[in-house]
């Protein structure tokens, strides 16, 4: 009889010191959530969750936010060519997010928003219109616009959270990965320029300091056309297809829609210039390349991607 006292009181005994426990665990839980921090922003300083869980991003960021550990509920990155759908290298990792716009316009669908119960949102100064509506769902921090750079992006969204480190060590990793792929296209390319090009409805659009084109003068540290021109702003340089065979680079880069390539294949012009008649052009497909060229994680899968279309002969 005393053994199973004994044991009634000791099962009863583990039954208290695990409710305790696990009570005492969600009071954590609680008081950890319930932690906020103060961060600076262009609307001045916000009150933001310490360990925000559900974010909306509509700033364009969302791709920093997945490489800090943070996957939002709401987004705003996605394909510059069909603003209803991710980019493909970015289906699987943004999981359940939903689209609500397309981070470069001034507006968003709002309700959408709304309805994925945001506990923190991001925005840019460029939707500034719709501040006063977002700022009464959760928390906004207003980034500024940013532009081409995306470096600068990427640290200020690390600031938010305190990952400062997180972010430095990425674009350590990048900037490593990218010297290496641009020594060995150098290596086995020899001394060639390199020129990259958005084809759209029969206009050339250079990307001279954006986009592919800042992946291989600024990160690989390849080498320039002579003829190359100046890039102000996020303002592309517009060329004709004249315009453009007097760049006269070693090796294309050509962004395009299956229509637009289709057209340039059938151009004098473009059958003239040197590049194309040594067999030294890469097309890449609009979507997703053209978005995927001006984001962190597509940036990192395209060194590679890059690296083995202009050595492949």
């Amino acid at each position: 009889m005393k053994n199973k006292m004994s044991l009634a009181l000791i099962v009863a005994l583990f039954l208290t010191l695990t409710i305790f426990s696990g009570c005492s665990n969600k009071k954590e839980e609680a008081k950890e959530d319930n932690k906020t921090r103060v961060v600076s922003t262009l609307k001045g300083d916000v009150k933001i969750p310490a360990n925000p869980k559900r974010i909306a991003d509509i700033s364009g960021a969302s791709e920093d936010l997945l490489i800090l550990g943070h996957t939002p509920v709401a987004t705003a990155n996605s394909d510059a060519y069909n603003i209803k759908e991710f980019p493909s290298y970015l289906k699987d990792k943004m999981k359940n997010a939903k689209i609500v716009g397309y981070n470069m316009n001034d507006t968003m669908d709002v309700e959408a928003i709304l309805d994925t119960n945001p506990d923190l949102i991001i925005m840019s100064e460029r939707q500034e219109k719709i501040y006063d509506q977002l700022k009464k769902i959760a928390p906004v921090v207003v980034m500024k616009d940013y532009g081409n750079d995306w470096r600068a992006r990427m640290m200020d969204v690390a600031k938010l959270f305190g990952q400062e480190k997180d972010a430095k060590k990425w674009l350590s990793a990048y900037d490593q990965k990218a010297k290496e792929d641009g020594k060995e296209i150098a290596a086995k390319n020899g001394d060639q320029t390199y020129l990259s090009v958005l084809a759209s409805g029969g206009q050339f659009f250079v990307l001279a300091d954006a986009g592919v084109g800042s992946i291989l003068y600024d990160d690989m540290k390849l080498k320039k056309p002579a003829n190359l021109p100046k890039q102000k702003g996020i303002t592309l340089p517009v060329v004709t297809i004249e315009g453009l065979s007097k760049i006269d680079a070693d090796h294309i880069i050509m962004i395009a829609t299956d229509a637009d390539k289709k057209n340039l294949e059938s151009n004098p012009v473009w059958k003239s210039m040197r590049a194309v008649k040594e067999g030294n052009v890469t097309f890449l497909n609009s979507s997703p390349y053209f978005t995927q060229c001006y984001q962190p994680i597509g940036k990192e899968l395209l060194l590679d991607d890059i690296k083995e279309k202009v050595t492949k002969k």
